[in-house]
């Protein structure tokens, strides 16, 4: 499916005038990621909305490549383009995989390309997609995308096409927050610095203060709520500026222009149980242990050549803290040798555990297992208020 930029709050781009209206619609209301996804830019440009390229280069076997427009906002650039086989012949339905796309480079910046999506018309000749990129510099008047394929095994042909961009600054948006909240969690805490809407999306930016220094082993899941409707998540990522554990996570545009309250929810996150007490291993089975909140098996331990080999299986998401893995034996603390990779165990009633084993270099038969400690996805379900103190 092909998507768009709802047209809320626009930055208008139209050749030789620059418009900035407070609010704008797309047909009288704003409009999803999904209802958005049979625009084409054309549809987008009979509004009034975008700025018009029109840019094309053509391959050498007469393939057309055409940028036909953009859209930009604070959030990011949207470029519509077109592929059209030579001379009127059938695209193959993996047509629009043949051509890859790079950064997009404007003034002493590279914007990554994020996502993208397209369609073919019904005859098959002609193809319509267009590419999401991080916001351009709000300085650039040249922007630049390169399509590349390969021609070869070795060899890699690329097709930059440029063209001038018509804005003089960085679009406005519907709401740009800076934020101070805060959700405590096991072993620190997940912090929210701002909220951005734009016509694109709504970004939500923040960072973690772990007290290992480290991400979290589960970003987890934060849901947003405008006038108490969940506005539906588009997926985050990992932003990491400087020792800055940085997150970023997006979600729909905003389905009205009167906003009265915004919240979000914390539903899960990376969650870390200590285990203090040695767990016996004087009868291992299949049966579970529950050790905190989650449930752990002590599947076998068999004598080999070298040691002893323990067999633990474990729920996809148990996370097992390998540092910290160690038997008693004979009293005396043995470390884990080696680990071997997780393998699925069927239960045979629907349900698939993870199993590893670890190793240990000891004459002497384990008598008890020293875990330290384990990760996995805790429930928080914590609430923030959102204060709107300004909307354009």
């Amino acid at each position: 499916m092909v998507w768009g930029a709802a047209m809320a709050a626009a930055f208008l781009l139209i050749v030789g005038t620059y418009q900035y209206p407070a609010f704008a619609y797309l047909g009288g209301k704003l409009l999803s990621k999904i209802e958005l996804s049979s625009l084409s830019f054309s549809e987008v440009a009979d509004q009034g909305y975008g700025q018009t390229v029109n840019k094309s280069k053509t391959l050498d076997d007469g393939t057309v490549i055409m940028i036909e427009g953009v859209i930009a906002d604070d959030n990011a650039l949207l470029m519509y383009y077109t592929i059209d086989a030579p001379g009127g012949s059938v695209l193959k339905n993996e047509y629009d995989l043949r051509f890859n796309v790079g950064d997009l480079h404007s003034f002493l910046k590279n914007s990554r390309m994020k996502e993208g999506y397209g369609n073919h018309s019904p005859d098959a000749t002609h193809f319509e997609g267009v590419y999401k990129f991080e916001p351009v510099s709000p300085f650039a008047r040249k922007l630049t995308v390169t399509f590349s394929e390969w021609i070869s095994d070795k060899e890699r042909a690329s097709y930059p096409i440029s063209f001038n961009y018509e804005a003089n600054k960085a679009m406005n948006s519907i709401i740009k927050e800076k934020l101070t909240a805060s959700v405590a969690v096991d072993r620190g805490k997940v912090v929210y610095d701002s909220i951005t809407a734009s016509p694109t999306s709504t970004v939500i930016k923040g960072h973690y203060e772990m007290s290992n220094g480290e991400y979290p082993r589960f970003m987890g899941n934060t849901r947003l709520y405008v006038n108490g409707t969940e506005l539906k998540a588009w997926g985050g990522e990992s932003n990491i500026s400087g020792d800055t554990k940085g997150f970023i996570l997006e979600y729909d545009v905003l389905p009205t222009d009167k906003v009265e309250s915004m919240s979000l929810v914390l539903d899960n996150f990376d969650g870390y149980q200590k285990v203090d007490q040695p767990i016996s291993l004087a009868s291992p089975s299949d049966r579970s242990i529950l050790i905190g909140n989650e449930k752990l098996w002590i599947r076998s331990v068999t004598k080999t050549t070298s040691g002893y080999d323990i067999v633990i299986a474990r729920k996809q998401f148990t996370i097992l803290d390998n540092d910290t893995i160690a038997v008693q034996a004979g009293g005396t603390v043995v470390p884990a040798a080696s680990i071997s990779q997780a393998r699925p165990w069927d239960l045979k009633n629907g349900n698939i555990m993870w199993e590893q084993t670890f190793s240990f270099k000891t004459d002497v038969k384990p008598e008890s297992l020293l875990l330290g400690g384990y990760h996995y996805i805790k429930t928080y379900n914590q609430t923030l208020t959102i204060p709107i103190q300004s909307s354009k």
